[in-house]
């Protein structure tokens, strides 16, 4: 596959241009400078599916970059790699149809990971980013004990263990591959699973999902 990586900073850049030519032999890599030549380098290569983007260059509209991106290419997968680390510009990055969030923090194992999350079909955030996401005033409890309180919000909400199980890797980032795989079930079971989730947290992603759940106070170990 052709990957586009889209960063100002020449030696960042260069880089990281040079951990994923190690870690990713399979990925033909392209790179530019901006956002204007990110978009000629699409229109130039339309075969390009995975564009890894820094919001901060020189020439970037910041989110709605994305959807710049994807209006040449509805198909394409959008990594962001930032310098702003604050769960809020990460959900809305993912919002706005970013297949990933990474901050430019990440050591070169971290990048890894998140990209093989990405490529394995999954969504990544960092995983503290989940605990970052504070439960609404109305469900924080502090004198309970977080296994009471995933219990009684599990028990609320009328999810099964096997939903658990999926929402739990759902917040790891793991792919609908992976998740069959850990839970040894087939893929239209884990579909089921996942469209029973979003209806009962009333969301229409899988984003939405982790982000919702966090929100009333669910919380998985790492």
């Amino acid at each position: 596959m052709k990957a586009l990586l889209v960063d100002d900073h020449t030696l960042f850049r260069s880089g990281l241009m040079m951990l994923l030519a190690a870690r990713f032999p399979e990925v033909e890599m392209r790179e530019a400078g901006g956002v204007r030549e990110a978009l000629e380098r699409l229109q130039a290569e339309p075969d390009i599916e995975l564009v890894l983007l820094d919001l901060g260059v020189s020439d970037s509209q910041g989110l709605p970059t994305l959807r710049q991106l994807r209006a040449v290419s509805d198909e394409l997968t959008i990594v962001v790699m930032s310098a702003a680390d604050d769960a809020e510009t990460m959900i809305a990055a993912l919002n706005e149809g970013a297949a990933g969030f990474i901050p430019k923090t990440t050591r070169g194992g971290g990048v890894e990971s998140a990209l093989r999350v990405v490529l394995g079909g999954g969504v990544y955030l960092p995983p503290a980013v989940y605990n970052a996401v504070a439960p609404t005033p109305a469900v924080a409890a502090p004198s309970v004990s977080q296994d009471a309180r995933n219990a009684e919000i599990i028990d609320r909400l009328g999810l099964s263990p096997r939903q658990v199980d999926v929402l739990r890797l759902l917040a790891a980032g793991q792919s609908n591959k992976i998740i069959c795989r850990e839970l040894d079930l087939a893929e239209s079971t884990i579909k089921t699973h996942l469209l029973a989730l979003f209806r009962k947290l009333d969301v229409g992603s899988r984003t939405e999902a982790v982000v919702t759940a966090a929100r009333l106070g669910l919380r998985f170990p790492h």
